[in-house]
């Protein structure tokens, strides 16, 4: 009998320690198990960014399946259409972008859970989330294992924080540093004084509310003392950016370049 895998995602930040986690912005499965096998708490298959559909985004949770690591799919937006087809093909864990207002924040949550908690429509027999009808109470116990993470990436989303964080069902909330520096006057520098300052603030904003707090951050100095603000998972890298820059590294041994060049942004 087929039964509901629980959210290894929710029962991570449960357990209050760090979480790790690593982008896919490659869409190839191989690449995905690669990664998979490193060590990481969690994985993110970047809807929005990366060039993945729906089915590629289900290839990916099907790879990672039988791996000790956590899925989370960043859709392009909050369409509950989109986000219905996400939970269908067995999505649990969502990162959402561009949250600014707690309305937007619980349209999500209502997109992703079924009645009388939300607004999902029913289609279990053409999902592979409710194994095509064959996961008993599917419906019934489908939106426990749901986790939404939204992501503050602009000044109004940082206005809004704290209803955000506070808004039924929002599990946590994860700051994009690049995007947030754009919209707070400095573009591409995410290290700015101001945008640091703004995060370390938002990190405590998140966590008072008791939710989870998370955002991208690339140098592990900063990641350290980010988690001493407050952070709870943080993602520490981006596929794309490991092949290249280890790529780089390697044709400049033999090239006899002592540049070490990291492609700025993210």
């Amino acid at each position: 009998m087929n039964r509901l895998a629980p959210n290894s995602l929710l029962a991570r930040l449960a357990s209050g320690q760090p979480l790790y986690g690593l982008w896919l912005g490659i869409p190839d499965t191989s690449v995905a198990e690669i990664v998979a096998t490193a060590g990481f708490d969690w994985l993110v298959v970047d809807h929005e960014h990366g060039p993945f559909e729906v089915r590629d985004v289900m290839r990916h949770l099907q790879a990672l399946a039988p791996y000790n690591v956590a899925p989370i799919v960043r859709p392009v937006d909050g369409n509950p259409a989109l986000l219905k087809k996400l939970c269908d093909i067995g999505a649990q864990s969502f990162l959402v972008p561009m949250m600014d207002t707690p309305d937007q924040a619980a349209a999500v949550v209502q997109a992703v859970k079924y009645p009388p908690d939300g607004i999902r429509g029913m289609g279990t027999s053409m999902a592979r989330a409710a194994g095509w009808n064959t996961v008993p109470d599917y419906i019934h116990d489908a939106n426990r294992e749901m986790c939404v993470i939204v992501q503050a990436e602009t000044s109004l989303a940082l206005e809004n924080l704290s209803a955000i964080a506070g808004t039924q069902g929002i599990d946590g909330v994860f700051f994009g540093p690049a995007d947030l520096s754009a919209s707070m006057g400095y573009p591409g520098e995410a290290n700015h004084p101001e945008v640091v300052r703004a995060i370390k603030e938002g990190l405590g904003t998140v966590r008072a509310a008791g939710k989870h707090a998370g955002l991208l951050c690339l140098d592990p100095r900063d990641a350290k003392a980010y988690l001493a603000d407050g952070a709870s998972f943080i993602g520490v890298g981006v596929d794309t950016l490991l092949i290249g820059n280890a790529a780089r590294a390697l044709a400049a041994q033999y090239r006899g370049s002592d540049e070490d060049e990291t492609p700025a942004g993210y």
